[in-house]
């Protein structure tokens, strides 16, 4: 595994950061970590690359401990928040970064991949929230690394800055693996391999997008009928559509559908209710 939490636990004061935490992950993953605020998800992420020590268990990265130089040239990161020196260009942080890596991306591919091309030259303290934000996704890939890990990636990106990033993040999960956080549940579900749950500290689901959603909640059936749409939630959708044609009713425009990624989640949590 490129990426172990065994049985991690941390509290800060009173509060139960996480409690008994595993998590591993491998190559060809793009793995989706997510949860309420408050879920333990940065916490997580923070101790599984070396940034806080745990109460109890271990993280380990490509076997090693991730406090490593060997390792952390084997990684991109991009955290919640970042900055960057007010007077550097971007083009000059993104040959920085690299030049820590043995086998980076080519500079102009990087700035390509992200939309910087035309940004290359302007100074950091010139950037735009959106564009700053941009640059240090550029950050987290342009060492070519085998593992990137990504905490909250499209907060303060535009629409086209997020299917960039996407479509970066798919290419670049083949023969590696990405691990992110985000609140944006579509995205989870267009794009991870793997969904994990966190909810108070603890771990409620780790599995494919698929399973957790014929996990949690009921299909639904809708139709148009003689009084217009109908849509329901019954407890058997299959016997509920039988019944329906015996009836011999007219209907028309039949669909049949699992819940959503986020209804999924919303109901695992309790946060339906």
């Amino acid at each position: 595994m490129l990426l172990e939490l065994q049985e991690v636990s941390k509290a800060y004061g009173s509060i139960q950061a996480l409690r008994d935490v595993s998590l591993a992950a491998d190559r060809n993953e793009i793995v989706a970590l997510l949860g309420p605020n408050g879920a333990g998800k940065t916490t997580a992420i923070e101790i599984a690359l070396g940034l806080r020590s745990p109460d109890g268990g271990r993280a380990t990265i490509f076997g090693g401990s991730p406090r490593s130089t060997a390792v952390r040239r084997r990684i991109g990161v991009t955290p919640q928040e970042s900055g960057f020196p007010d007077m550097l260009r971007v083009g000059e942080i993104l040959a920085f970064v690299a030049a820590h890596y043995p086998r980076p991306m080519a500079l102009h591919d990087a700035l390509a991949d992200f939309g910087l091309d035309e940004l290359a030259k302007r100074r950091a303290g010139a950037l735009s929230g959106g564009e700053s934000r941009r640059v240090a996704l550029a950050l987290a890939f342009v060492g070519n690394p085998e593992l990137v890990v990504l905490d909250e990636p499209t907060t303060g990106l535009d629409v086209e800055s997020r299917r960039r990033l996407w479509r970066t993040l798919r290419r670049f999960g083949q023969d590696r693996c990405v691990i992110f956080t985000t609140h944006y549940l579509e995205e989870a579900e267009a794009n991870a391999t793997r969904v994990v749950v966190l909810d108070r500290g603890r771990t409620l689901f780790d599995g494919e997008p698929e399973a957790l959603r014929g996990r949690v909640g009921r299909r639904s059936v809708s139709y148009v009928g003689a009084n217009g749409r109908v849509a329901v939630r019954p407890e058997d959708a299959d016997e509920y559509v039988r019944t329906l044609v015996r009836s011999g009713n007219d209907f028309s425009d039949l669909e049949v559908t699992r819940p959503s990624l986020e209804e999924a989640f919303l109901t695992l949590t309790g946060a339906s209710e």
